[in-house]
Parts: structure tokens; sequence; C-alpha cells
């Protein structure tokens, strides 16, 4: 079983998955709901990219690479365009093959599918987010100057 550590995770967090793969999606969806997220699947890039732009927000995103019509590098490359700032995680069993990596995605890791594949996930999430809500705590308050 995988221990839930609630006080990181209030509010509830949201992540958006993508894998066009229905096994893969749902064994990450089982996983990520079990640490406490709120998880919205999807099986293709489209459909992702709809969905983020239809909710409220996405405090993350994991997205597989190879998809039909649209691949995980075009939907980070979408993504960041609309939310420069949103980590994402990519996760390819092509990773060595392709020579994908941070700088070459655009995301902010890059996870091979293997048997460590859940682990590096889980560490990798707890970890973005971990540091999404440090810059969001440390950012100066925003305000409203008056115009002269």
């Amino acid at each position: 079983m995988i221990s839930r550590n609630s006080s990181s995770l209030s509010p509830r967090r949201r992540i958006l998955l993508v894998d066009d793969n229905a096994n893969g999606l749902a064994a990450r969806k089982s996983v990520l709901e079990e640490l406490g997220y709120s998880i919205v699947t999807c099986t293709c890039g489209a459909d992702a990219l709809e969905q983020f732009e239809s909710r409220d927000r996405f405090d993350l995103v994991v997205t597989d690479y190879k998809m039909p019509r649209m691949d995980g590098l075009e939907l980070i490359g979408r993504l960041r365009k609309h939310t420069p700032s949103l980590p994402i995680v990519l996760i390819s069993g092509y990773v060595d093959t392709l020579g994908l990596n941070e700088a070459s995605t655009g995301a902010d890791v890059v996870i091979q599918k293997s048997a460590n594949e859940v682990s590096h996930l889980i560490r990798s999430v707890n970890r973005l987010l971990r540091r999404k809500s440090v810059k969001a705590q440390s950012a100066p308050p925003k305000v409203k100057r008056k115009s002269a």
C-alpha cells in the first residue's frame, strides 16, 4: 500500500493524465488517486487540450510520448504556450532510443517506462507539486497601483 501524506495535498491537487494505452492510464490513475490526487484522464492530445481549456485548472500534467495524431511533444508545446509554468511529466518507452530528456522535450521530468516507472512517477509528481506550492507561498503579494 502507498502511504498518503494528506498535509502536502491540501487542497486536493488536480492532475491531467494523457495516454492512448488504457491499461497504463488506469494504472497511473489508480496509483495517484491512492495518494489523494484528483485525476482527469484523456486518451489523446486533442482531448487533453480540450479538458485543459474547459476546466478551472490543473496543477500538473502527465503525458505519454507516443500517441496517434498528436504526440506528447506537441501536447507539451501547446500546453507551455497556454501556461508556461505548468509542471509536466513525460513518460515514454522511447526515452533512451530517441534520447528524450527535459531539455529536448520541454517537460520538467522525463521518465522511462520500466519496472521502476511507478516509484519515479510518485517521487516526481510529489516533488513538482511541492516545488509549485513553495513558489506560490514565497511569491510576493500582488499590489494594485493607482494610475497617476
